[in-house]
C-alpha cells in the first residue's frame, strides 16, 4: 500500500506491519510483528495508553475513526500522522481486532490542499477554469467559464471543438494551447481577444447580446427620414428604415480575456506525458475598453491642440478650417467635407430678436467649400469646392448634412447591411465618396448662426461613428466655424 499500514487483534498485538510504515518509522517488520501495544516502542509510555485506548476502541465503534498521534521512530525521532482506524469482525460477527492506516500529517494535508483547490477552481473560482486535452476539446469547466462562454450549462462546451464557440480568435487560442504542450506554461499571461458565437436561434440578428448594447445610445439616435432624437446635441442615423434596435451586437460579444496557461502531465510516468492544458482567463474588456478610450482621448486631444497652434499661423480662414479639418482625420475618419450655407442669414444685431438669427433657413444651399483629401481614389472632384460659384450641392431630400443643418445637431448615418453594389449606390445617391460606408454630419454654429455642415466618412474597414465620436466632431466644427466665419467677415468688409 502506498499508506502506512499496521493491524491488532482483540488484545493488541501486533499483527501486520508493510514496507511503508517500516520506512516511515524505521522499525522492520520482524521487529514489530508480535509486539503488544506500542509503549515504549512506537509510542511514548506517558501517552501510550490514550493512543492505545483509541485505536482498539475502534473494534466497538462503527465505521472509521480518524485521529492524529505523534510515533516515536526507531532513531527517536517524532513524527505526526493521520490514523484511520477501522474495527475487524469475524464471521460470527464479533471483534477479532483493528487495522490502522496512516501517512504523515503534512503530506495529507498537501494533498488535501491539492484536492480542494482543484474542486474550488472547478465549482466557486472567478477565474474561469477550462481543462483541454490534447486534443484541445475541453474536458472540465467550471461555472465562470460557462458564463464567459455564454452555454446554458457547462456539459454543453465539453468535448466540442473551440471553432464551435467562438467566431474569431479561434487560431490564436488554439495556437496558445500548442504551444504550452509543446513547449510548457509561457511567463506571463496573455490577453485574447475572441469573439463569441451568437446562439443559433439569434445567428444574424444581433443574437442574445442585444441586451449588451448601448442603450441608452439608442434611444438618443435619429434616422435619415425621422424626427430629432431625445439625446440632446448628439444623434444617430441607422440604416435607412431599419430600426434602431436591429444594431448589429458583435462588438458586445467581443471579450478580451487574460489567459494563463499550465500543462499537466502525467506524475506517474517515467517521462513527463503531456495530459493537456489548464486554462485560467478572467474577462479584462471593460478595462482594456477604458484603457482604449483614454488612450484615444488624449490623442484627440493633442490634436486638438496641434491643429489650433497651426491654424493660428495661417494668414487665410479657410486655410485654417481645412488645417482642421485634416488634423481631425488622423485616427477619425478618412474622409472630410466642409460644406457652407449660401446664405447663413444676417448677423446678429442688437436690435433685433436673437431667437430669430438662431432659426436656420427651411430651405438650405450648401456649398462645397473644401474636402480633405483633396484626391477621392485618384480622381479628382467633378466640381472643385469653392464658394465663389455658388452652386450648391445636389442632396436629395432628407439627406444627413440637410437634417443636422436644419436641426443644428449631429447625425450619424450607416449603410448597415448594403454590401457590394448597394453600398456603391448608398454613397453615390448621398454625394459621397466612392467607399463611404459610415458618415457623421455636424452642424457648424458660431454667433448664433448656422454656417454650414461638416461631414466627416469612413470606408468599410472602420466601425460606425458612435457617441463619442460626434462629441468629438462637435469640438472639431466649433473651430471650423470660427474660422468659416472670420472668413466671412472678411470677404464682407472687402465688399
Amino acid at each position: 500500500m502506498d499508506a502506512a499500514l499496521c493491524a491488532f487483534d482483540a488484545d493488541g498485538v501486533v499483527t501486520h506491519w508493510n514496507r511503508e510504515a517500516e520506512r516511515m518509522l524505521g522499525w522492520t517488520q520482524e521487529e514489530a510483528v508480535g509486539r503488544k501495544g506500542l509503549a515504549g516502542w512506537a509510542v511514548r509510555p506517558a501517552d501510550a495508553p490514550e493512543v492505545e485506548g483509541r485505536l482498539l476502541g475502534a473494534m466497538n465503534s462503527p465505521g472509521r475513526q480518524v485521529h492524529e498521534f505523534a510515533l516515536l521512530t526507531k532513531d527517536g525521532g517524532r513524527v505526526l500522522v493521520r490514523i484511520q482506524s477501522s474495527g475487524v469482525t469475524g464471521a460470527d460477527g464479533r471483534p477479532k481486532g483493528v487495522y490502522c492506516a496512516f501517512s504523515e500529517v503534512h503530506a495529507q494535508i498537501d494533498l488535501e490542499r491539492c484536492i480542494a483547490l482543484s474542486e474550488a477552481l472547478l465549482e466557486d473560482a472567478s477565474w474561469g477554469v477550462v481543462l483541454v486535452d490534447a486534443d484541445l476539446r475541453p474536458t472540465v469547466a467550471n461555472a465562470s467559464a460557462a458564463r464567459a462562454f455564454r452555454v446554458p450549462a457547462r456539459a454543453a462546451m465539453l468535448g466540442r471543438p473551440l471553432g464551435e464557440l467562438l467566431e474569431q480568435g479561434m487560431e490564436e487560442l488554439e495556437g496558445a494551447l500548442q504551444h504550452v504542450l509543446g513547449e510548457g506554461a509561457p511567463p506571463g499571461p496573455a490577453e485574447i481577444w475572441v469573439t463569441l458565437r451568437p446562439p443559433p436561434d439569434r445567428a444574424g440578428t444581433g443574437g442574445a447580446d442585444a441586451a449588451d448594447t448601448d442603450r441608452e445610445d439608442a434611444a438618443a439616435t435619429q434616422d435619415d427620414s425621422g424626427g430629432p432624437g431625445r439625446g440632446g446635441s448628439s444623434g444617430r442615423a441607422g440604416t435607412d428604415g431599419d430600426d434602431a434596435g436591429a444594431v448589429p451586437t458583435e462588438s458586445a460579444r467581443r471579450r478580451c480575456w487574460r489567459s494563463g496557461f499550465l500543462r499537466l502531465a502525467s506524475p506517474l510516468a517515467e517521462e513527463p506525458v503531456p495530459l493537456g492544458v489548464a486554462w485560467l482567463f478572467q474577462d479584462v474588456t471593460a478595462q482594456k475598453r477604458a484603457e482604449r478610450e483614454a488612450a484615444q482621448l488624449r490623442f484627440r486631444d493633442s490634436q486638438l491642440h496641434r491643429a489650433a497652434r497651426a491654424a493660428a499661423e495661417c494668414a487665410d480662414p479657410t486655410e485654417a478650417a481645412c488645417l482642421h479639418l485634416e488634423f481631425a482625420l488622423a485616427g477619425f475618419a478618412d474622409h472630410a467635407l466642409l460644406d457652407l450655407a449660401a446664405d447663413p442669414g444676417p448677423e446678429p444685431s442688437r436690435t433685433r430678436d436673437a431667437s430669430l438669427d438662431a432659426l436656420p433657413p427651411s430651405d438650405p444651399r450648401l456649398v462645397r467649400a473644401a474636402l480633405t483629401p483633396a484626391v477621392e481614389r485618384g480622381r479628382p472632384p467633378f466640381i472643385e469646392p469653392g464658394t465663389a460659384s455658388g452652386i450648391p450641392v445636389a442632396y436629395p431630400e432628407g439627406h444627413p448634412a440637410l437634417q443636422a443643418y436644419q436641426r443644428c445637431t449631429s447625425v450619424r448615418a450607416s449603410s448597415g447591411e448594403h454590401r457590394g453594389p448597394d453600398a456603391v449606390e448608398w454613397a453615390r445617391s448621398r454625394k459621397w465618396p466612392r467607399g463611404s460606408v459610415h458618415g457623421l454630419c455636424t452642424v457648424l454654429r458660431c454667433r448664433g448662426r448656422s454656417l454650414g455642415v461638416v461631414t466627416f466618412l469612413r470606408d468599410a474597414g472602420r466601425r460606425p461613428f458612435d457617441r463619442e465620436d460626434a462629441d468629438y466632431a462637435e469640438q472639431i466644427a466649433a473651430h471650423v466655424a470660427a474660422a468659416a466665419d472670420l472668413a466671412g467677415v472678411l470677404e464682407n468688409g472687402r465688399r
